[in-house]
């Protein structure tokens, strides 16, 4: 039986029992489907942490006490104003190093009120990482050095206190404080779980007085290349502990934090599309369960293709092209749906997807190969079927 011919009768075959064939290759078309879907899911969320890390700037590196561990508790911070003073000193520039000291505060404008982060940096901060302003100014090295009560809002924190009136000059209240509004800050979003539009900057030394601490969270560099980033950290690391010898100190570059990261999202991107390829399993018992089925009823027919000369191998081939022609099929139409799915996820809901050439051609290419590996054993009991015994068959 040439190949043409045999392709020819699957087809017929599987059109005969339409409604058999469809409800079969639905489990094809949910499982590849799936592994389409959350194959774009796991990458589109790869994607965005990656664009979110790389838009804070260029050749970060960040200087944290204690060690850098998700599972760890923050260590206390004993770092203060002089460790800055030491720090600028390593990296010869003050504009490439700012420093955080973090709280969370009530904030309020007349009648409106929100809970917000308070971030007390240096003037240094928009040249380390990269934000803009909506309108206004940003803090000065004079803002610092006297502690004044200034103040650059986020997006949201602006437009919640504000609503569309402008700013810039306003008066507002941080713990009960007066403050003057000198910027806005562009809308900017999301940035490794941290809104960067629902936080507010005054100066360091008026966040400490505000607090009550003297105390530095963290330290931010800016190196001039990446070639040196590492020495550069290092370099700090080594002066922090000398100044502090009971504490530990991390310094951690954009790399690393990319490195860390893409690592979680692959190996969560990969037990998505393996929990999904579950379901390409279990359409694939379904189709040998329905092609030993298609064995039986058809035995007078196969006895009858053999009676008129038919070999064992050319009645295999046709019930494993009803297989593959099955599965195959059943894979192009997930395809379709997942990419389908994938786009409409990623344009109407904030849940980032990236569809990947490669996911789809992998999902078809599993889907033909289990239409081979579960179509093999009806084709073999289809071809050694003793025609004699085939054509007595009722």
């Amino acid at each position: 039986m040439r190949f043409a011919e045999a392709w020819r009768v699957a087809v017929d075959a599987l059109r005969a029992n339409r409604l058999r064939s469809l409800l079969t290759m639905l489990g094809m078309v949910i499982g590849v489907g799936a592994v389409v879907i959350l194959v774009a899911l796991g990458t589109g969320t790869r994607d965005a942490v990656q664009a979110q890390v790389e838009g804070l700037g260029s050749n970060l590196l960040i200087v944290v006490p204690g060690q850098v561990n998700l599972n760890a508790a923050p260590t206390v911070s004993k770092l203060d104003r002089t460790d800055l003073d030491a720090v600028v000193k390593i990296v010869g520039d003050r504009d490439r190093v700012t420093v955080s000291l973090t709280s969370g505060e009530n904030v309020r404008a007349g009648n409106n009120a929100m809970f917000t982060s308070v971030l007390g940096v240096l003037e240094s901060t928009p040249h380390v990482f990269l934000r803009d302003l909506r309108s206004g100014t940003y803090l000065s090295r004079t803002d610092v050095d006297t502690g004044r009560r200034v103040a650059v809002l986020g997006d949201k924190v602006a437009k919640r206190l504000y609503g569309a009136r402008d700013p810039v000059g306003q008066q507002l209240t941080i713990a009960g404080v007066r403050f003057r509004v000198i910027g806005v800050f562009a809308p900017l979003g999301q940035s490794l779980g941290v809104d960067r539009d629902n936080e507010v900057h005054i100066p360091l030394t008026t966040a400490q007085r505000l607090i009550g601490t003297n105390r530095i969270d963290a330290f931010a560099v800016k190196a001039p290349d990446s070639d040196g980033i590492d020495a550069l950290g290092r370099d700090i690391v080594a002066e922090l502990h000398r100044r502090h010898p009971d504490d530990e100190f991390s310094a951690v570059t954009q790399g690393q934090i990319l490195g860390a990261l893409g690592e979680i999202l692959g190996v969560l991107t990969a037990v998505l599309a393996a929990i999904a390829g579950i379901s390409l399993l279990v359409g694939g018992v379904g189709v040998s369960n329905i092609m030993l089925v298609s064995v039986r009823e058809r035995t007078r027919e196969i006895g009858l293709r053999k009676a008129v000369g038919a070999r064992p191998r050319d009645i295999g081939l046709q019930f494993l092209l009803e297989a593959v022609l099955l599965t195959s099929v059943g894979g192009v139409l997930g395809i379709v749906i997942g990419v389908g799915v994938s786009l409409a996820v990623g344009a109407l809901s904030p849940v980032p997807a990236t569809v990947t050439w490669w996911s789809a051609a992998l999902a078809f290419g599993v889907s033909a190969g289990v239409g081979i590996a579960f179509g093999v054993v009806p084709a073999q009991r289809a071809g050694k079927l003793d025609p004699v015994v085939a054509l007595r068959t009722d």
